[in-house]
């Protein structure tokens, strides 16, 4: 097994502190109960996963970074981005609705 980075040590700390405060959610958002999955999840998060390329895991990792970064920024930032990309209904969006809205798909 390869050596895990300190920001794949960071990313399943942060994962698994999300699940035992009962707010991990799957990507659908039901609650994630089972442990197994919580640790699937940070695995495939860190970019960590048995399961899948050395080039979708390093993706995985950068992905998630990103998103954390985009989560540190305040709601004004966030507010500027979605008015310049022009996403509908963002004047009634929480912080964490134009985080979510402001993601790649």
């Amino acid at each position: 097994m390869a050596k895990e980075t300190k920001a794949q040590r960071e990313t399943v700390e942060r994962v698994m502190r999300e699940w035992k405060d009962g707010a991990l959610e799957t990507s659908r958002g039901a609650p994630v109960t089972s442990q197994q999955q919580a640790v699937a999840i940070a695995l495939h998060e860190a970019g960590q996963s048995r399961d899948e390329t050395p080039a979708k895991n390093r993706k995985n990792l950068r992905t998630t970074k990103a998103r954390e970064a985009k989560a540190s920024e305040t709601r004004e930032v966030l507010y500027a981005e979605a008015t310049k990309r022009g996403i509908p209904g963002r004047s009634r969006m929480t912080k964490q609705e134009l985080v979510r809205a402001l993601q790649p798909r």
